[in-house]
């Protein structure tokens, strides 16, 4: 793990994954809603490839749950870019301390109501007291919800990558976004 993510703001907060959390992920990540935007619908989570994906995968990345009025109710992972993953994303700033963020809200009752943007704003400032000098992020064009969420954030387009993910078995262009602090 890269460090440990632990911080709250009125309502929400963000704690680290567990081994507990398991049955949690593999609930959300059974749920086509919760699937149209990380996986894909035809996804398969079991409980082999939560162990895999989120607890015994070796890549550094600091996990965690996000909590809204105490209620487990989503995702988020946050990993420093190397110089490998500058070159996947085609970020133009590798001499900088940049973070790469990924997540979900699993809640979808929960869509649409400003926690999004709470908890992303949340976690930036926690990124921020880690020094970070970018944080990036790669939503699918697809996804207007989202991508309004993180330009309400202070994340801006910087590129559009074309053919950049695996959903559903077929390749979906994303856009790279940044957050620049200060």
């Amino acid at each position: 793990m890269l460090f440990a993510i632990s911080a709250k703001d009125g309502p929400v907060a963000l704690r680290p994954l567990e081994e507990a959390d398991a049955p949690l992920l593999l609930r959300w990540l059974t749920d086509r809603r919760v699937l149209e935007y990380w996986g894909g619908p035809s996804a398969v989570f079991t409980p082999q490839r939560i162990q895999e994906d989120f607890f015994e995968d070796e890549w550094n990345a600091s996990r965690c749950i996000i909590q809204y009025e105490g209620k487990d109710i989503g995702y988020v992972q946050a990993y420093q870019l190397d110089g490998e993953m500058c070159k996947e994303y085609h970020y133009p700033h590798p001499e900088l301390l940049a973070f790469g963020i990924d997540q979900f809200i699993a809640e979808p009752g929960l869509w649409g109501q400003g926690i999004g943007r709470r908890f992303i704003r949340l976690l930036l400032g926690f990124l921020e007291k880690q020094g970070a000098q970018a944080v990036v992020l790669d939503p699918h064009v697809d996804n207007p919800r989202a991508i309004r969420c993180y330009e309400a954030c202070g994340f801006r387009k910087v590129k559009r990558l074309p053919k950049h993910e695996m959903h559903d078995g077929v390749l979906v262009d994303c856009w790279l976004m940044e957050y620049m602090p200060g």
